[in-house]
């Protein structure tokens, strides 16, 4: 498919009758960028927070292994606290971020979302069967590969919720796969012939004026389960936000299309229940919210449909809310044994934060 049809396809799924786009932030509201560093409001009720239950947020959290919470809007920061400078472990929200990277090459033609496992010549360990190399690199970005072969950096909630081995054709399941997002930074990497970590840096973070990344901050997993190396890297708070307010941007930062609009709105949209993990839906490499699903977005809190999230083991946390010009973004020291921030302290922390909202 052309990148014209691509966009004119595009364009007809997320035109809503209201007028609007799906993902974009409602007509009226700031487009403002951060320069080199954000701007903080001398008062959150510049932008329509409540300072005094912005501070009842923090005070909840300080009761928690929170090392950083950011909320923007408008694209200036209403409230912060932590170390906001300092770089913690992305963990699974590197798989986002992979999201993201990929849309140029897609759109460029130098990755071919139709291209199967079989056609890149793409193999593991233990060798994958006739049905597990019909996989496309779609069905991975959508973690319905059907590839349940051993992975790594996986969690152990992840290990037990694994189906057993060819129990489901490719495309047709979805299960939150590390397989699927390692193997896509083999094939990033084969197709594009440079290092994801450098990548982030030349396609997203220069661009965008991130002020700590560093592509030394990547580091590869290996293993003898499979050939195929997870990719974590250590980012901080204030440039995760960035990262957030990209998105929230439709890939625009200032005049500079950084990441393509029909990509951001094509992996910000829901294809899968994601009921396995107890949340409402998954996009491409991207946590979506869903309201007519079995479960929420964020437990304990409630969110606009259009709202998304890059989410990582331990409390690492993205929310990107369209509708409210909103982005919040919550850190945990992982390198610190035994820090962590269940996914239910995270929703009554946000929910305070929601709450905050002046209407």
């Amino acid at each position: 498919m052309t990148m014209t049809v691509l966009r004119v396809v595009f364009l007809a799924l997320v035109i809503v009758p209201c007028g609007g786009v799906i993902g974009q932030p409602s007509k009226g509201k700031h487009v403002h960028y951060p320069g080199k560093t954000w701007e903080v409001v001398a008062s959150p009720e510049e932008l329509g927070l409540s300072k005094s239950k912005l501070e009842e947020a923090k005070a909840f959290s300080e009761t928690l292994h929170t090392a950083a919470v950011m909320v923007v809007v408008d694209g200036k920061v209403a409230y912060q606290w932590g170390e906001v400078d300092k770089k913690f472990n992305t963990h699974s929200i590197r798989k986002s971020v992979m999201s993201a990277l990929y849309g140029k090459y897609v759109l460029n033609g130098t990755i071919d979302l139709e291209a199967t496992m079989a056609d890149l010549g793409i193999n593991d360990v233990e060798g994958l069967t006739k049905e597990e190399l019909r996989a496309t690199v779609r069905d991975c970005l959508k973690s319905r590969s059907g590839v349940y072969h051993p992975a790594l950096y996986e969690t152990e909630g992840m290990k037990r919720r694994k189906p057993e081995r060819h129990t489901h054709r490719a495309g047709t399941f979805w299960y939150y796969n590390n397989w699927d997002f390692n193997v896509l930074g083999t094939i990033f990497e084969q197709l594009t012939q440079q290092s994801l970590f450098e990548a982030l840096q030349r396609d997203i973070a220069g661009p965008i004026g991130m002020e700590d990344y560093q592509p030394a901050d990547g580091k590869y997993i290996s293993g003898k389960a499979s050939m195929h190396k997870a990719y974590p890297f250590h980012v901080s708070a204030r440039d995760l936000a960035r990262f957030g307010w990209l998105m929230l941007n439709n890939g625009k930062w200032n005049d500079l299309q950084v990441i393509d609009s029909t990509w951001v709105h094509e992996t910000t949209r829901y294809y899968s229940d994601a009921t396995l993990y107890g949340r409402s839906g998954y996009g491409y490499l991207w946590w979506v919210a869903r309201n007519h699903t079995r479960h929420p977005h964020l437990s304990h809190a409630e969110v606009p449909e259009d709202s998304y999230s890059a989410k990582g083991a331990r409390g690492q946390h993205l929310l990107v809310i369209p509708e409210y010009n909103m982005v919040i973004v919550h850190r945990v020291n992982t390198d610190v044994k035994g820090n962590s921030v269940s996914g239910g302290d995270i929703g009554r922390l946000f929910k305070i934060i929601l709450d905050a909202r002046i209407i």
